[in-house]
């Protein structure tokens, strides 16, 4: 994203990188941007559920929508609109900038047979979807990526989520958890972020504003299909290199993610005015979805599948 940013405007907006830590913490990257310490950051919008619980619609939320559905509410159903509302009221400005696809749901030390076995287990997920896990018993931890495979090496934390097979596969979960679980409940279409201080933004042409809207549009799609590209054979990898177990949660435990989520996403929209617009947004966009996605997408995937045995 930096580099096509700086490219495809031939220099005029120039971004250099600051890994995690480098210039602020790496939950601090929000502030920084707000206020003008730092000009803009790529991350996961659901971070910043601190601030206001409508940060969540625009990175994931629990039973929520797909890539592709993502891309067309944000485009198409009023989503980017409703993000530059939000984002104002904190100086900034997010565009679209990744999307990791339907994530994995997570790996355990011990396998996950019931609701029950829920109960207690120390789990790392961001977001709203770990709030659905404390609806079932989970004592939930947020950390940033660089921490969790030491937590879970330690015993801190029991399990965690990640993103999908090629992502895990380089943190090395595998060695300490045997047991990966799909699929995720809590992230099916992750959308990133590249966030910018909104007076930075103001301050560029309107040429500059579309070529970098472009840039991370582009950016958006070119994520997407890398992990398209690796997460199979890292898969087969974990599978065959590494003993892995994958395993599918029932029935019962995907219905009581669906509850949970449920009572979750009903009381964000209650924070305030504007988080209510945006929770009724996306539930609309996802109820419209859901039908065609099942019909075209999925159907016409297990039918293939079944074709070639």
């Amino acid at each position: 994203m930096a580099d096509r940013i700086t490219a495809a405007t031939d220099g005029r907006i120039t971004v250099k990188l600051f890994a995690a830590g480098e210039l602020v913490p790496p939950f601090e990257s929000f502030d920084a941007v707000s206020t003008g310490t730092a000009d803009l950051l790529h991350a996961a919008s659901y971070y910043w559920q601190g601030k206001s619980k409508g940060f969540n619609f625009f990175c994931a939320v629990p039973m929520g929508l797909l890539q592709p559905e993502m891309d067309a509410w944000m485009q198409f159903g009023g989503g980017q609109e409703l993000w530059d509302e939000l984002a104002a009221e904190f100086n900034l400005k997010g565009l679209p900038c990744g999307n990791t696809g339907v994530q994995m749901g997570g790996w355990f030390r011990k396998e996950i047979n019931s609701v029950e076995d829920f109960n207690g287990l120390k789990f790392r997920m961001p977001g709203a979807g770990g709030e659905v896990l404390r609806q079932l018993g989970a004592a939930v931890v947020n950390l940033p990526g660089g921490e969790i495979f030491p937590a879970l090496q330690s015993g801190a934390i029991d399990g965690t989520e990640w993103v999908g097979p090629w992502n895990d596969l380089a943190f090395g979960f595998y060695r300490v958890a045997k047991y990966y679980y799909w699929p995720g409940f809590h992230e099916p279409g992750p959308m990133l972020e590249c966030t910018f201080n909104k007076g930075v933004w103001d301050s560029f042409s309107d040429s500059d504003k579309a070529l970098v809207t472009a840039c991370c549009l582009a950016e958006n799609n070119a994520t997407m299909a890398e992990f398209n590209a690796r997460n199979g054979d890292a898969l087969e990898q974990l599978i065959t290199q590494h003993g892995v177990e994958l395993r599918e949660f029932s029935d019962e435990i995907f219905t009581a993610f669906h509850e949970a989520t449920e009572t979750v996403l009903a009381d964000m929209a209650t924070e305030s005015e504007l988080v209510d617009r945006i929770y009724n947004s996306f539930i609309d966009a996802r109820t419209k979805a859901m039908d065609w996605t099942a019909l075209a997408d999925m159907g016409y995937a297990l039918k293939r599948r079944a074709a070639f045995g």
